[in-house]
């Protein structure tokens, strides 16, 4: 694959994202979706379902990470994490190599990594999720801001399985 049919696969994945995200909602799922369209059934549906607890910052709490970049490390893992039959053979640093350049990218974009800095970048302030108000409050003062985080995740993310 040459460096065109790479950034082309990367931009298709960006595009899947950002549309389900606008869509559906729950940005760890469409980073998982569009990379698994995109880069075949390593991630697998089971992670796809598996990954629903991490949106908005791990059940909607806020206080964790960002359920993009939680999606994207896990697809990340799903083509360099150790094999539970290898526990004994170290801790599989090329998972962790790969990870770190996509975190090092987030945290460049962004300043932050938490889904309540996030909203606060997003929105000047943080919003209780549970409170069906406030989440809808949420939804319409970010705009397209979080379906844009879900693409640029998966991007970054194909672009790092093709390097």
């Amino acid at each position: 694959m040459n460096d065109e049919e790479r950034r082309a696969l990367a931009e298709q994945a960006y595009h899947i994202a950002y549309d389900l995200d606008l869509k559906y909602g729950c940005c760890p799922q469409c980073v998982l979706s569009a990379v698994q369209t995109v880069m075949g059934d390593t991630v697998t549906d089971d992670l796809i379902k598996a990954s629903h607890g991490l949106s908005g910052g791990g059940a909607l709490m806020g206080s964790g990470i960002c359920g993009a970049l939680a999606g994207g490390l896990l697809a990340l893992g799903a083509w360099y994490g150790r094999d539970p039959e290898y526990f004994d053979s170290g801790p599989g640093l090329q998972n962790f190599h790969a990870g770190r350049k996509l975190v090092a990218r987030f945290q460049n974009a962004y300043g932050g990594t938490s889904c309540e800095y996030l909203q606060q970048r997003f929105s000047g302030r943080t919003w209780d999720f549970w409170n069906v108000g406030e989440y809808m409050g949420f939804v319409k003062v970010r705009e397209d801001q979080c379906a844009r985080v879900s693409g640029l995740v998966t991007k970054w993310v194909v672009e790092i399985l093709l390097s």
